[in-house]
């Protein structure tokens, strides 16, 4: 039993999202417009017709899945391993805090997939962790599996299962608010993933 196919949706937008604040482990909440964005989203997500579906256990990832499972009948599983980058000391600042307390730190941390925020992970830590729910569902599951998360997360994640070196990850554009990634197996026995939709949402 195996996957053939991965989507990888992104949160709504939250109260963090439109303050320009680094949330991390944070559990903010969707804006009235991140729900929208989710309910928008949800018939397009439903349509891949996932055979699992899994959600990163913060609120935002939450309350977005649950979108989905309202209009499939789908139960959603929850799993901590796919919450966004724990990005230490610096959850909660803007970038502009995060400059005046650290500064070109920044600057590393989005060119450096191997450097951590002072007290949080590195982007290739938050990949293996994501990586171990992708291989438990490869073991159990065939199909879809639809996995709820994060920005910074779902950009790892990629990157890790198209088997791209740590220093061409940066070169993966970001996925916006209720977007979603698209990987799927070759087939024929090649187990290799490939991309096929990047930043994709409704009406794109």
């Amino acid at each position: 039993m195996s996957l053939d196919q991965l989507v990888l949706w992104r949160h709504g937008e939250t109260d963090y999202n439109r303050a320009g604040r680094i949330q991390g482990h944070l559990d903010s909440a969707l804006t009235e417009n991140g729900v929208r964005q989710a309910r928008q989203a949800a018939p397009a997500i439903a349509e891949f017709e996932p055979s699992i579906a899994v959600s990163s256990d913060l609120n935002r990832a939450r309350t977005t899945a649950a979108t989905y499972a309202e209009i499939s009948g789908t139960e959603v599983a929850l799993d901590k391993r796919l919450r966004e980058t724990h990005v230490g000391e610096w959850q909660g600042l803007s970038g502009a805090e995060v400059e005046h307390g650290w500064p070109g730190a920044l600057n590393t941390w989005r060119a450096d997939p191997s450097w951590a925020p002072p007290g949080g992970e590195s982007r290739v830590e938050v990949a293996a962790r994501a990586v171990e729910v992708v291989v438990e569902l490869d073991a159990r599951h065939h199909g879809t599996a639809l996995l709820t998360a994060h920005g910074g997360l779902i950009t790892a994640l990629t990157a890790k299962l198209l088997g791209l070196p740590v220093d061409l990850w940066p070169s993966l554009g970001g996925v916006r608010n209720c977007h979603w990634v698209v990987l799927k197996r070759r087939g024929g026995g090649d187990q290799r993933w490939r991309l096929m939709a990047h930043n994709a949402g409704v009406g794109e």
